[in-house]
């Protein structure tokens, strides 16, 4: 039992790996960020902007063990949720986006600031 869970480690938030697998759940635009999120790694700015908003959308942070196995864990979490739970358009979802890129900007200027005052 140990060694299947260590073959398949559970994620704690939106997993980076689960990117492309939400390419096609809306348009031509939704699609080309998709793809260059996916092809970023995981620590790039806008790849933590996306994961941001998905854990946002997900709701992730009050994610239990009953609810991950029951969505099946991250991608189809995140499909269901993009198919079924949320019905923002494109241009909606778009911009929570664009919003999750000004927080974690803001972020990293904090923490550049707060290692300069240390």
């Amino acid at each position: 039992m140990l060694v299947d869970q260590l073959k398949h480690p559970t994620e704690f938030l939106f997993a980076h790996w689960a990117v492309p697998v939400l390419k096609d759940l809306r348009g031509a635009r939704w699609r080309e960020l998709v793809t260059r999120i996916a092809a970023l790694p995981s620590t790039h700015p806008d790849s933590l902007a996306f994961a941001l908003m998905m854990v946002r959308l997900n709701g992730c942070v009050t994610c239990d063990a009953r609810r991950y196995r029951e969505r099946a864990g991250c991608a189809n979490c995140s499909r269901l949720v993009l198919t079924t739970l949320n019905k923002e358009s494109e241009t909606s979802l778009l911009a929570r986006f664009r919003a999750a890129q000004k927080e974690i900007a803001r972020s990293s200027i904090m923490a550049v600031l707060d290692e300069k005052a240390v």
